[in-house]
C-alpha cells in the first residue's frame, strides 16, 4: 500500500518543522511520500536541510482546499493522509493508518485520534473551554463515525476520485470552515463509510492565544455561515435554531452553569446566528 501524506500549511515556520520531524522516522520506511502544500504566502518558507525527501507545492493565493486539491492531483498514494501543520504525530502513526485501511476494508475514510499536547487548563487556566481545539477521542476501539476532522484524516484515493475534490468555497482562506464536514456528507451520500482509528494518534499544540472568547464566537459564527453554503436550511428552520440557542444560553446563565456549559451554548448561538447571516446568500 502506498501512502501520501499531505500537509496544508500557512505561515507556521515553527510548527511545521516539528510535525515533519515527528513524521521523518516513518517516511524512511515503506512506500510513502510527503507533500507540503503551502498557500497564502508570497514565497515558500525555508525548511531545514535535514528534512526528509518531500514534494513541495506553493500557491500565493489563500485557500486550504485549493492547495489540497492540487496535492491530491499530484499524489500517487492509494491512501491520502491529511494533517494540519500545528500538531505532531505519535510514534507509529503511519503504520496505524495503513493497518486501519488494510484491515478495515469497509471504511473509505478515517477520522484519527487527536489529543492536546499539553493539559489545556494548566496552560491557559479557566479560559481553556474557549481554546476550541479540534479534539477527537472516541475511546480505544475502532467505530463507525459520521465524519472526519480536518486536523487528522485520511481517505482511500479511489473514494476521493469518485466523489470529487474538496469544495473550494469552504475552509481556511475561503469562508473559513466546514470543508471536512461537506466532504464527509458527500462520502456518506455516495455509500461510503467512515471509521475512527484510535491508534492513528496526533497531539495538537495548545496555543494560549486561541483562548479568547471573542475569537471563539467569531469562528463559530463563521462556521454557521459556511454551513449555509453547502447545506439547505429554510428561513423557518434557521429562525427556530436561533430561538432555541438563545433560550439554552439564557437558561445556562440563569442557573449559573459552569464556563464549559456557557461556552458550549455561546458556540451554539453563534453558529445559529452565522446561519442567519447566510440566509441572504
Amino acid at each position: 500500500m502506498k501512502t501520501s501524506v499531505i500537509i496544508a500549511t500557512h505561515n507556521r515556520p515553527d510548527s511545521l518543522p516539528r510535525l515533519i520531524e515527528s513524521l521523518a522516522p516513518e517516511l524512511a520506511t515503506g512506500s510513502r511520500e510527503l507533500i507540503i502544500a503551502e498557500n497564502g504566502t508570497p514565497a515558500p518558507m525555508r525548511l531545514a536541510l535535514e528534512a526528509p525527501p518531500l514534494k513541495r507545492l506553493h500557491e500565493p493565493r489563500a485557500g486550504k482546499c485549493r492547495i489540497q486539491n492540487r496535492a491530491i492531483a499530484q499524489a500517487s498514494g492509494e491512501v491520502l493522509v491529511f494533517l494540519d501543520d500545528d500538531l505532531v504525530v505519535a510514534p507509529g502513526y503511519l503504520d496505524a493508518v495503513e493497518q486501519f485501511f488494510d484491515t478495515r476494508r469497509e471504511f473509505a475514510a478515517m477520522k484519527g485520534r487527536i489529543l492536546a499536547a499539553e493539559d489545556p487548563e494548566t496552560k491557559v487556566g479557566p479560559m481553556a473551554p474557549y481554546l476550541d481545539l479540534p479534539i477527537a477521542d472516541h475511546g480505544d476501539e475502532v467505530i463507525e463515525v459520521r465524519g472526519v476532522l480536518g486536523a487528522n484524516m485520511a481517505f482511500r484515493a479511489d473514494a476521493i476520485k469518485q466523489v470529487g475534490p474538496f469544495d473550494e468555497r469552504l475552509g481556511p482562506g475561503a469562508c473559513g470552515h466546514e470543508e471536512e464536514t461537506e466532504m464527509s456528507q458527500r462520502l456518506r451520500r455516495a455509500g461510503f463509510r467512515i471509521g475512527y482509528a484510535p491508534k492513528a494518534l496526533v497531539y495538537h499544540e495548545v496555543d494560549p492565544s486561541r483562548a479568547n472568547r471573542e475569537r471563539y464566537i467569531r469562528i463559530a459564527r463563521e462556521r454557521g455561515r459556511c454551513r449555509m453554503l453547502h447545506e439547505k436550511h429554510s428561513a423557518a428552520d434557521v429562525i427556530l435554531k436561533n430561538a432555541i440557542a438563545i433560550t439554552r444560553l439564557r437558561v445556562a446563565q440563569l442557573t449559573r452553569a459552569g464556563i464549559l456549559r456557557i461556552a458550549r451554548e455561546e458556540r451554539r448561538l453563534a453558529i445559529a446566528r452565522g446561519m442567519f447571516d447566510g440566509l441572504g446568500g
